[in-house]
């Protein structure tokens, strides 16, 4: 409020890695505003070398970056489809392309047991997800005024990174130092969620407010489709639900 005097500014807690915790959001959120112009899933974690359960059952680090929105996308769509160009912005990552889902495999697309020394591997991971879900979304929505857009801000100097495991933290802290700030980070997200250059584009990937190809893999329809009937299932969305 003091930096840009919008005195209209309101904050809600969520936790967008606990089902429960969507839920009761999204429920206030209903009850309360009329419509959404913008939704930005921009909440994120690395855990380094070990996972984490949440009590849904669900790997924290997918839980946290894709399963909760996937969550909190459906149980707000409503609000979005009264706007006059409903806008849905997805924060990945082109480390995206280090990673491989098959939504056939449990263990791939919520991999409660695993275990690597490659300690980033999780977050590649939930971010192909992300994409995965972001152009599937972006197909059901087609005939409605929403779209949705998922980017890569660029390599950014938040808390995403504290928890870099030793010794990797000892190398890593003079790599931050040429990161982006959360300032320079957000351009391309603000870009999707405001520029009337995309009013009418859907179901692409931006890297410096400019779409960018994606691997071929990533853009598997078939995996697109059965990650996101899998994924209902995992967060427990019933027929009562609004459904996209």
């Amino acid at each position: 409020m003091a930096e840009t005097g919008n005195t209209k500014l309101l904050i809600k807690h969520i936790d967008v890695s606990s089902l429960a915790s969507i839920r009761a959001f999204a429920k206030e959120i209903v009850a309360t505003e009329p419509v959404i112009d913008v939704l930005i899933h921009n909440a994120g974690v690395a855990q380094g070398f070990n996972n984490k359960v949440t009590g849904d059952g669900l790997e924290f680090t997918m839980a946290t970056n894709y399963y909760g929105p996937f969550l909190l996308t459906h149980l707000l769509i409503d609000l979005l489809k009264k706007s006059e160009q409903g806008r849905i912005v997805i924060v990945s990552s082109k480390l995206y392309r280090f990673a491989s889902l098959n939504p056939a495999n449990i263990n791939s697309i919520n991999p409660v047991n695993y275990f690597s020394l490659f300690p980033v591997h999780l977050y590649n991971l939930s971010k192909f997800a992300e994409i995965m879900f972001t152009q599937e979304l972006a197909r059901r929505l087609q005939g409605t005024k929403v779209t949705a857009n998922c980017l890569h801000p660029g390599v950014i100097d938040t808390g995403i990174w504290r928890n870099v495991p030793f010794p990797l933290s000892i190398l890593f802290k003079p790599i931050q130092m040429c990161f982006r700030t959360p300032e320079e980070g957000a351009r391309t997200s603000i870009y999707l969620s405001v520029s009337p250059d995309v009013e009418t584009i859907s179901g692409k990937y931006f890297r410096g407010c400019k779409v960018t190809q994606l691997n071929r893999r990533v853009q598997h329809v078939a995996r697109q489709h059965d990650l996101w009937e899998v994924s209902k299932k995992l967060v427990k969305l019933t027929p009562e639900d609004p459904q996209i």
